[in-house]
Order: C-alpha cells, then structure tokens, then sequence
C-alpha cells in the first residue's frame, strides 16, 4: 500500500527550504519525522510508554546518532560500526533536552526516549541545527503531553548581515555562532561563541534568530493539522493533598525563610533545613509518615523553594548574605603544580578549580571524526566534576554528558585568545575540586591562569560569571555570580565569558516563560560588570603570561623545507629521523603544507641544545652555496686525486677539491699540502661545464707565483697539445 505522506515546507527567506515529513517512515513509533534540508535528512521518533514509572522525575531520553553511512563512509577503528556516542553528538543531545524537559507537566513521569539520526548528510547544511525541530515535530505529532512546539536555529553573523543556519564553510566567516531554542513567544536557550561582541550586539542576534523560530513552530502545527492533530493522551495524575500542603506551609514556611535570610554556608543551610524537616516529621503518626511521607518531603521543598525565593524578592539578600550584584571571595594562585607545563588555583566561595595545561606536537590534535565534521582541533580543553566536589559518594560511570557539556562551554570561552601562530598542540584540564555554583565559570578563570602561567600568549584574558533570575511575574531579582542552590530554586541559569573588550561565549537556561528582553538585558549588562571585576582579581595574580615556557616543558620550534626535501629528511623506512630523535633527544614531526605543498617540521625537545642541532641538520640539508663565495672548510678524506672537504658551517655537505686545485704549483702528493683535519678557504665556482660537477679552488685565494706559466691543457685522450697526434708517429 502506498503510505499517505504529509509534508509542510519552511522558506527560509534566501532560497533554502527545511521540509517536514510525515507518513512514510517509522510509523509505530508514537511520533516520526523527517527533517529535510539540502540533502541533508533526520529522522526523529518519540516513544513514550503509557504507564507512569514509580519515579518523581521525567525519565527522559533524548538520543542523537550521526551514521556514517549519511555521509557514504566507514565508521573508523577495529570495529566497523558505530558505537558509543561522540561529544558533538553528545553536545547535541543536551541542546534539544535543555529546551524540551522544561515543557512536559511536571505530573507526566513516563519513560520517554526521542531518538535523532543523520540519515543523509550535505556537506552544505550543519544537521545539529534541526535536531531541535525534528524532536519538537515528532512530539506534536503525537498524543504525549506538552506545553507547546519549540525549535532551534544557529545564527550566525558575516561581513555583518545575521544568517540562519549557516554552512560549515559559511561559519568560518562569522564571528558569531550561536544556537537559540524558543518557543513562538519565549526564548528558552542560548549557547555559543562570538567574537569579543558587545550585549546589545547578543541581543540582536537572539531577536534575529526568534523570528525564524516562529515560522518552524508554526508550521510544524500546521502539519499536525493536517495530519489530524492526535488528542493528548491521558495517564494517572500524582497524588494531591491540599490540606496536608496547607499544614507544611504552616509548619515550615517562615523557619526556611529565617533561615534563608541568615546568610550562612551551604553546609549550615543544609543542616538547618534538614533541622526543619525532621521537626515536621515529628509532627505526624508513625501511621500518617507510612501512608504520607514521600508527598510530606515533596510539599517540604515545594514550601523550602517558594520561602527562599520570596526572602530574595522581598530582602534583596542572597542565601550567603551576599547583595544581589555581589560576587563572592576570590583567590588564585599559578605555578601550583611543579611537573605540568602550566597550572593555577582558582577559588570563588565555596567553587575550586584546579586547572592543568600540557604542551605538545601536532600528533597530540584531538581529531574529529565524524560523519558531519571531519578536522583537528590544537587547542583542547577537558571538564572533570568528582563526587567528592560536591560532599558526596556516587558511582563513577565514566565521563557525563554534563562534563562534555561544560568543558566544551570553557573551550569555546578560551580558544579565541589562542594566538593563531602558537607552535604548541595545546590541552587544558580542569579539576573541579569543590563546587557551590558555575564550576565552568571557575574552568574558564582557572584555565586563563594556567596558560599564562605556561608561557601561552593569549591576546587577552578571559574570566566567566553565571547569573540567575528569581521572578514571581511582577518582581524579578537579577543575581550575580549565582550558588547552587540559587541555580536549583531559580528561573535562569545564564553563563557568560569574555575580555575586557566583550563576550566570547555564553550558555543560557530559562525556566519561565515570556522572559523580556529588558530583563536579558539587564542581565547581560550585570554580567559584564561581574565579569571585569573577577578579571581584575585574575590579573592581580598574574598580570601577563609567561615569556618563556617552564624549564621543564619542551620548546617547539617550526621550520619550513622544501617539499623535495621531505624524502631526504625522513630517510629509507624512518631511519634518518629516528636515528636524528635519539641523538638529539627531540621529537620531530614533519607535516605537508596542504597549500604549498612544503615540508613543515615541528622540533619539540626539553634541551636547546638538542633542537639547535636538529636545526643545524636541517640547515646543513638545505644549504646551497654562492657562486663567487668563499666558504671555509676543513679535509675529512684525502684521496689520490683531490681532497673531500666538508663545509664548516653546513656540516654533513661535502664536496671535492681537485688536486690541480690545491696549489698553483703541480702536487704530486695529496699529502704533501694536506691532511685530514685541516681547515682551509676556498672558493666556490659553481658547476664545471667540463666536468658537470661543483668546482671549489683553493689555489684562486693564493697568490700567482712570479713566472708562472699553466700547464697546457689536456686533450681527452690524456695527453697534451705539444706531443704528436698517433697518425705522425713513425
């Protein structure tokens, strides 16, 4: 049978269109899609099993996978097929999941999987920016409940005109690469990177990339119409118990606001609400905290959240006593950890980063490898968050999409300082030691530090600072520099880094709906004045970056040689290069200029002395000398007809001094004028025409003895002018 297709098309105003599909593909899944743009295809499913699981939480999945054969290629390692995913699938993930979760009801706890796949890769169309819109329109064409369709769009900027979702190739022109997701009336998510951009300019791009979102919302309701709109499913609504609600609040609503408003640590606060909560409990029968106990803990922090929000708004105070705009503490300290090429400390509050670089050749890129984006990266950055940070014993699991997440928000943050001539492959770890609010933003300052500290050259410094919003529609607090808790209880988590000059990244969360660009604003403009001051305490700690690399940590230096070359210098199977490694103690990597096709030659070593005679041998390899010049050399070999002699100052060439070159006068013996060992001047002459050879002459310095008469010059057979040619002999 031939399925029934629905299809609605999105114009995207430049002669690109985005065409949504339905009907033909995956059609017992609850909702399927096909996103389409160029020749790139995604199909997205959504499942959501009609039974609520036994948790207080929405179990939610959202899973993206580019395969490799969208692109017509391999999977690369031993096993060929695809398997864990990669970070920038990973990082797509979070994208759609950090728009969608906030939108289902807060009651709906059933097991919900969104699965995305690149099906059809162009190399003109970057699939990351139509996930969002592929899992929106998958749920709308389904019965599980949610709030409304959302999407994202990348927006970028170049030779100033926004451009939506722009090429890969595209993209290198910009200096703004920003993903949004909105609903049609409330931007929801911002992350990026820019280049040094001011607020307003942020602003702007936001707007921009909003109007576009609108359209893709309002078409992906229309294709739900005209596939006829499925009612919302029902499932079984939690439990709700008003009179219980009443009598909590009454118990613990003005002791968590007095605690609230004593501006005490984390572990006090913590120890005090659970003080609270345990007096209530007391307040109930065994019988009452059988049947009651796990809705008595929920209404406990539903009337926690609301008590601390309300001291904020009606005190202008923060849990740590802080005022709003106040940044907490700060202490850093560089040259920490004496065997890393770089390191530093930096501690805001009750936040501890412990940041790490290392140094090394271009065999140490971080390689992408993936059916969208194929590249190196020389400047990498990595995010670890222990259990341990936190006061907690959990299982490790290997890396979390949380850590991906940030390290790469704290990468983006960092690597436009990067000097574009940097010789060194360049990798940043940040230990996260304690954590009490923006461990990332602790990354960011922390790693600024720590490559100053290794005698990187940033252009300029950068710091971090994440704000938060706490609004009850009328009133709204905008918090500087914001605590875990004041993330948890609060309405916008929103990070921002940068110099001096403006933002390099940002990353945003908002929780309510219909936030006003006049509260982003002000936000935007409360960050820059945190910003700079948390920079100024960076720079009170290392003002400049080092000037030199440590002692310990290899210096690299980049030649450049001849692509004819190349051969020469690697020698039969490697032995040439290895055998130069292991003399001079260096590593020596040899790439080819793409361009020019020229050999570039990394020597990366811990001793000058060993890179000077790495640089000695590439010297030597490509000396030429100048016809008229004079050279000075020295006799390494003396033969019956001449002396090899090598030059001084490009050791390892060689070349012969004929013996009628030595002398003005004949010499019978070689020896008799020099010997092994010798140093002596000579004059290059270039290629003898006679003999097809380079010619040097050592008797041309010489004075001409008075008198001198040359020898009559040879006929090829040996023998001379004045003897009689073979038809006159008798």
């Amino acid at each position: 049978m031939i399925p029934n297709v629905f299809k609605q098309v999105i114009d995207l105003g430049d002669g690109r269109q985005i065409t949504l599909e339905t009907g033909k593909l995956a059609k017992q899944a609850h909702g399927s899609v096909v996103v389409s743009m160029g020749k790139a295809m995604l199909l997205c499913t959504v499942v959501s099993n009609y039974e609520q699981s036994n948790v207080d939480f929405l179990p939610l999945t959202v899973d993206y996978r580019e395969k490799f054969a969208a692109a017509g290629r391999f999977p690369g390692g031993f096993f060929k097929r695809e398997a864990r995913p990669s970070n920038e699938e990973i990082l797509v993930m979070r994208l759609v999941d950090r728009v969608l979760r906030p939108l289902f009801p807060k009651d709906y706890h059933a097991e919900t999987q969104i699965m995305i796949q690149l099906m059809s890769h162009d190399p003109e169309v970057m699939p990351d920016a139509l996930a969002g819109l592929a899992a929106s329109a998958a749920i709308q064409l389904s019965d599980i409940p949610i709030e409304k369709s959302i999407s994202e769009v990348r927006v970028a900027r170049i030779d100033g005109a926004f451009v939506i979702n722009p090429s890969l190739s595209q993209l290198a022109q910009s200096d703004i690469d920003m993903v949004i997701g909105a609903s049609e009336d409330s931007v929801m998510m911002v992350e990026g990177e820019m280049n040094e951009i001011s607020e307003k300019e942020m602003l702007d791009a936001i707007n921009f990339a909003h109007d576009a979102i609108k359209a893709q919302c309002i078409a992906q309701e229309a294709l739900a119409q005209s596939v006829g709109k499925k009612p919302t499913r029902e499932y079984t609504l939690e439990v709700t118990n008003e009179e219980l609600l009443e009598k909590v609040n009454e118990f613990a609503y003005q002791k968590c606001y007095d605690i609230a408003k004593q501006g005490s640590s984390k572990n006090e606060r913590g120890e005090a609400f659970s003080q609270v909560k345990a007096a209530l409990l007391e307040t109930f029968s065994e019988a009452e905290l059988e049947e009651q106990k796990s809705l008595i803990s929920k209404y406990f922090s539903k009337v926690q959240k609301e008590a601390v929000r309300n001291m904020v708004l009606s005190e202008n105070l923060r849990l740590d006593g802080r005022q709003l705009e106040q940044i907490r503490p700060i202490w850093s300290e560089v040259d920490y950890l004496p065997s890393t090429h770089g390191s530093a400390v930096f501690t805001r509050g009750e936040t501890q980063a412990l940041a790490t670089v290392t140094l090394g050749t271009s065999r140490d890129v971080n390689i992408i490898d993936s059916p969208s984006i194929e590249g190196e990266e020389k400047f990498y950055l990595h995010y670890n968050f222990p259990p341990f940070s936190t006061g907690e014993a959990r299982p490790l699991r290997g890396t979390s999409r949380r850590e991906v997440g940030h390290g790469n928000l704290a990468q983006r943050a960092l690597k436009g300082m990067i000097p574009a001539d940097c010789p060194y492959t360049v990798r940043v770890v940040s230990e996260i030691l304690e954590s009490n609010g923006s461990s990332s933003m602790a990354t960011v300052c922390a790693g600024t530090m720590a490559l100053m500290d290794a005698g990187i050259q940033l252009t300029k410094p950068v710091s971090g600072i994440a704000m938060g919003l706490i609004s009850d529609g009328e009133r709204y607090a905008v918090l500087s520099d914001i605590l875990g808790d004041e993330d948890h209880l609060g309405d916008m988590d929103f990070k921002v880094t940068g110099t001096e000059d403006g933002i390099t990244a940002c990353q945003m969360d908002i929780k309510i709906k219909g936030l006003s660009y006049e509260i982003l604003e002000k936000a935007l403009l409360q960050a820059r004045e945190g910003r700079l001051h948390i920079l100024g305490k960076i720079t009170e700690t290392i003002v400049v970056p080092s000037q030199e690399v440590k002692v310990h940590a290899p210096k690299i230096i980049t030649r450049v040689i001849p692509n004819s070359f190349i051969g020469a210098m690697i020698g039969p199977g490697g032995k040439n290069i290895q055998e130069l490694q292991k003399e001079t103690g260096t590593t020596i990597v040899i790439n080819e200029d793409p361009e020019t096709g020229d050999g570039i030659v990394e020597i990366l070593g811990h001793s000058p002395e060993g890179i000077t005679k790495v640089q000695s041998k590439i010297d030597s390899m490509l000396f030429k000398p100048e016809v008229g010049s004079v050279y000075s050399m020295k006799v390494i070999r003396t033969l019956d007809f001449g002396a090899v002699l090598e030059y001084l100052e490009a050791p390892g060439n060689e070349i012969l001094l004929h013996v009628s070159e030595i002398a003005w006068e004949r010499v019978e013996n070689v020896t008799d004028v020099l010997n092994v060992g010798d140093e002596l001047d000579v004059k290059y002459f270039g290629i003898d025409q006679r003999t097809r050879k380079d010619k040097v002459s050592r008797k041309a310095l010489l004075p001409k003895p008075e008198g001198y008469k040359p020898r009559p010059p040879r006929n090829r057979d040996g023998g001379n002018n004045n003897k009689r040619k073979p038809a006159e002999r008798s």
